[in-house]
């Protein structure tokens, strides 16, 4: 069974691949690659073979999931994750 776009929210985000599209920190536009880890307030991303630190609060992703693309303000991904992966919208 594959991720259904609409709630890629909701859904567990590691293992996903994301590409930031837009951040507060211009550096960070351009980096691809694959969640590994993910708090509260951010996400790790592995990338040509170093690890990043992104806050949610400061970029626009696109990710990646079943051959579909998905973009989101990371304000959205903000909180827990298991509270996040539970919530009812």
């Amino acid at each position: 069974m594959g991720i259904n776009i609409k709630d890629i929210v909701k859904h567990e985000l590691i293992g996903l691949k994301i590409k930031v599209v837009d951040s507060k920190n211009k550096t960070n536009i351009g980096i691809k690659g694959k969640i590994i880890d993910e708090t509260k307030y951010t996400i790790i991303v592995e990338s040509k073979g170093e690890k990043k630190r992104l806050f949610k609060n400061n970029i626009t992703i696109d990710v990646y999931a079943d051959r579909n693309i998905a973009r989101i303000n990371g304000k959205l991904l903000s909180g827990r994750p298991k509270e996040r992966v539970k919530s009812k919208w």
